[in-house]
């Protein structure tokens, strides 16, 4: 597993460039795939075999671009992060990822799915509040109305990183600007006031609980930091670790359709939360890892019902 930097990269206008050899197998699109929030994300881009991030780094603002080629990930970063961004990118291809004693063999499923995506990794930002601000945007809403909100925020709110990206891309807000953004901006983004609430009052403690996210040692005392905030539970706890952290063993207990569709997946029926957590139990520690492996087998439920109506509540 290697990094090497392009050190001829040198002009202000030029990229900082570098490869990656992980010296495994990389599926780079769905290692990824979990930061992006809908197709419109103003963080995320693909454009044909490239994949753009927008990053805040200690250093500054900047535009990451990915490319998958022969084994290797070819990085290119551009902006005064360009140099951190880089240096995130083992961590972003899933280099932390401890696959150890996960055994796919449990379940023919899993292990099917294991043997056709032997590249797909667990991916890690370090970014833990701006995961959590996504997570709790995307608390009891469908998918459409909470990327609808994300990309209208972010880009509203958010700062515009530099680079030749494909579209516009904007970093999300740091935790200050969140906290202020005003009331009528979320009405205008269709945001729930509940959501809002619980967004405001935890970017009130956004550098602290950060902090002591990433300097806890397991994910109990991850769990215990993030839903310390109130309207913060386990739901967007899991969401947060999963992609701040990539915690192969956070379980999205309470999401709208998981149980459901792990349950048909594993066993042909749907089940609940409950039942969920018993049929994910042989991979207990990587409860995560199997859900990922569960989601990409492609095996889903024919949906029949209705779907679920968005609440708006904008003062029409």
């Amino acid at each position: 597993m290697t990094l090497t930097a392009d050190a001829g990269a040198a002009r202000a206008t030029a990229p900082l460039q570098a490869v990656y050899s992980p010296g495994h197998p990389l599926d780079l699109p769905r290692t990824l795939g979990v930061l992006q929030r809908g197709a419109g994300d103003p963080t995320t881009a693909v454009a044909g075999t490239v994949i753009w991030l927008a990053l805040r780094t200690d250093a500054g603002l900047a535009s990451l671009a990915l490319r998958a080629a022969r084994g290797e990930v070819h990085a290119s970063a551009w902006g005064p992060g360009a140099a951190e961004a880089l240096d995130a990118v083992p961590r972003l291809c899933g280099a932390d990822d401890d696959s150890s004693g996960f055994d796919a063999s449990q379940h023919p499923l899993v292990e099917a799915a294991a043997q056709r995506h032997p590249g797909m990794r667990l991916t890690r930002t370090d970014r833990v509040f701006e995961a959590l601000a996504g997570a709790i945007i995307e608390q009891k809403v469908t998918g459409m109305q909470a990327f609808g909100a994300w990309r209208q925020l972010v880009t509203r709110f958010g700062e515009r990183v530099p680079g030749p990206t494909p579209r516009p891309m904007f970093v999300p807000p740091t935790a200050e600007t969140w906290r202020r953004i005003p009331s009528w901006a979320w009405q205008r983004a269709a945001v729930q006031p509940q959501q809002s609430r619980t967004l405001v009052r935890a970017a009130a403690r956004g550098d602290s609980v950060e902090r002591a996210v990433l300097r806890a040692s397991d994910g109990d005392a991850r769990e215990r930091a993030l839903t310390s905030l109130p309207g913060v539970g386990t739901w967007t706890s899991a969401e947060t670790r999963q992609r701040a952290l990539g915690d192969p063993d956070a379980v999205s207990v309470g999401d709208y359709h998981l149980a459901h569709e792990v349950g048909y997946a594993l066993t042909g029926s749907r089940t609940d939360d409950a039942g969920m957590l018993e049929l994910l139990a042989p991979w207990a520690g990587q409860r995560q890892r199997a859900v990922r492996f569960i989601l990409a087998s492609g095996v889903a439920e024919p949906r029949r019902g209705p779907r679920l109506a968005p609440e708006d509540h904008r003062r029409r």
